[in-house]
């Protein structure tokens, strides 16, 4: 049994990673502010003697004593992270730094989620962790794109000059089960309009593409690189190589939820990239053959059921 925290582990993601880590026999610290986490989350882990929720902003330090950290603590929507996006930067930088400390000074594994965004809009196509990436730093998404670029930036230099064992992990667009509707992602936001009978709204012209993966695939590839070897930090793509444009996903979408709903169009956000994918074979390699097991169509049955239930 190891003792493991997790920095917004009342969100999405966190909370299927507590839920997992749980599972598997550890005891499980779950830190969160619940800006954009939510207890609703976690309800159903508070019975559990091993799991250990705590209200707490990673912006300031935090102590315990721990074997590993998850650090997945950062809004990670346009609509949240742009809400206060001088907020966003410290999250990544400063929950960094401290998390970073912690594992520093207790001898923890520390795994950083990081995200596609740090390759911005791609003129590599599909992106490998080699691709620095193309991104605009002062636009109205860089405090999320750079301040995770920045954060990935530390934990190399605590890892070469502290010897700090560090994973990172680039997440790709992850949809399922506890999604918050009211996060501005295009699985939520579509499902959502289509059982509320409104308008589904596609930003653009709908050719633009993004790859999805379910929950359950990614908490299996963060558990698999935070086990791997110390040989082996990353950075490593998380994602399904699966591409769709935005009008497929809204006509499946139209499909699986029996809506009525009409496609509308809407100009393009600014800074919004034209094609997400992800190569994989690192991961492949590196992570005991880890690759997305749950296609498009059954993850988003179960992740219609769920928002079914909430609204």
């Amino acid at each position: 049994m190891k003792r493991i925290l997790v920095t917004g582990g009342a969100g999405f993601i966190g909370s299927h990673l507590c839920e997992r880590l749980l599972a598997e026999g550890n005891e499980v610290i779950c830190l969160d502010n619940y800006f954009t986490g939510s207890r609703e989350n976690i309800f159903h882990l508070m019975a559990d003697p091993r799991f250990e929720p705590v209200r707490h902003d990673v912006t300031a330090p935090y102590y315990a004593e721990v074997d590993e950290i998850y650090n997945l603590a950062c809004p990670a929507s346009p609509v949240h992270y742009q809400y206060n996006p001088i907020k966003t930067v410290k999250t990544s930088v400063m929950g960094a730094i401290n998390m970073l400390g912690l594992a520093k000074r207790v001898k923890a594994k520390i795994l950083q989620a990081s995200t596609s965004e740090v390759y911005g809009d791609p003129a590599v196509h599909p992106q490998v962790e080699g691709y620095w990436g193309n991104v605009n730093p002062i636009g109205l998404r860089s405090c999320y794109d750079e301040g995770k670029r920045c954060a990935e930036t530390l934990f190399m230099d605590y890892h070469r000059q502290n010897g700090v064992k560090v994973r990172i992990v680039r997440i790709f667009n992850t949809y399922g089960p506890r999604m918050n509707p009211h996060d501005g992602r295009v699985v939520s936001n579509f499902i959502v309009q289509a059982l509320r009978g409104e308008d589904i709204t596609i930003y653009g012209d709908g050719s633009q593409t993004r790859s999805f993966q379910y929950v359950d695939d990614l908490v299996e590839g963060m558990v698999r690189m935070m086990a791997a070897g110390d040989d082996f930090t990353g950075p490593v793509n998380i994602g399904n190589p699966g591409e769709f444009t935005m009008l497929e996903l809204a006509e499946k979408v139209l499909e699986l939820t029996g809506s009525k709903s009409k496609i509308v169009f809407r100009p393009l956000p600014s800074d919004d990239p034209r094609q997400r994918q992800p190569d994989i074979s690192l991961a492949r390699e590196k992570l005991g053959g880890w690759q997305p097991r749950i296609p498009l169509e059954e993850g988003l049955r179960k992740t219609i059921r769920f928002f079914q239930e909430k609204i």
